[in-house]
């Protein structure tokens, strides 16, 4: 016995949708989107080149922080105290996972592929292949509980990131610089606090649990900053995994030497 549109009571309709428009097209450029920056971020995290820019001190985010003695030198802003790492691991293994765990665990991201992936559903009034629905109750879904978790360790992330930026301030030979690599990284940086300040487990943190808001009026205050923030959580999503790509991606036009840098000052 089915559950959803496939239960007993409902009208027997052997079409899998009476729907007559696109509807198939929203969860496809979902699957396109998501699997194109899963690619893209799955080769560049192993390739190993072309992450480190010596002169200006340009780092990628998926290369931050590059903690073992396998790094180039200069990359490694917090030290090194891991040895030389087999090619199979990648030299942001410290964070990755955690990013990761951050990314599929978040309420927006969640929506996106259980319904473009999973096709549960895959739209609105569209049967899904599923027979029953047990929602987050069960293993492996019930571990998107963990989600806060990871916004902890998405915060210490994005004050590495920060640092990261800072830093790139750095002309050729030393004393401060700023170039097009600058205001790439400072952008990228700034969106990701947006997105990870964005997220819902940070709205309930600041201020879901509090039964007077008149009582904790500075809570109150950021509880109504994150909700603003929150109502744009999905397009933040989408934005953060593009200014990742574009960032890791000048990054690496510039390490390479295929473009040089566009210098304002030093």
């Amino acid at each position: 016995m089915g559950t959803g549109v496939r239960a007993p009571a409902r009208a027997r309709i052997p079409e899998r949708t009476l729907r007559t428009d696109r509807w198939w097209l929203p969860p496809l450029l979902t699957t396109l989107g998501l699997a194109t920056f899963v690619i893209y971020a799955t080769i560049r995290s192993f390739v190993r080149t072309a992450y480190w820019v010596e002169d200006y001190h340009y780092l990628t985010p998926f290369y931050s922080p590059c903690l073992s003695e396998s790094c180039v030198p200069g990359s490694s802003h917090f030290g090194t105290p891991f040895g030389e790492l087999p090619g199979f691991i990648p030299l942001g293994f410290v964070v990755l996972p955690f990013l990761l765990g951050f990314r599929l665990t978040c309420y927006y991201y969640r929506k996106a592929y259980y319904r473009s992936v999973w096709f549960s559903p895959p739209a609105c009034a569209v049967a899904e292949p599923h027979a029953k629905y047990t929602g987050e109750t069960r293993l492996p879904l019930i571990i998107q509980n963990v989600h806060r978790y990871f916004f902890y360790v998405a915060l210490v992330v994005s004050i590495i990131n920060t640092y990261d930026a800072i830093i790139a301030f750095h002309g050729k030979g030393g004393g401060f610089g700023f170039g097009l690599g600058n205001i790439i990284l400072l952008g990228n940086v700034i969106l990701l606090w947006a997105y990870t300040l964005s997220c819902h487990s940070c709205r309930h943190i600041t201020g879901g649990r509090l039964k007077h808001f008149s009582k904790h009026p500075v809570r109150y205050w950021m509880w109504t900053q994150i909700t603003k923030l929150n109502n744009r959580h999905m397009s933040l999503a989408w934005t953060t995994l593009g200014t990742l790509v574009l960032t890791d991606l000048y990054v690496m036009l510039v390490a390479s030497g295929a473009i040089a840098d566009l210098r304002f000052i030093n």
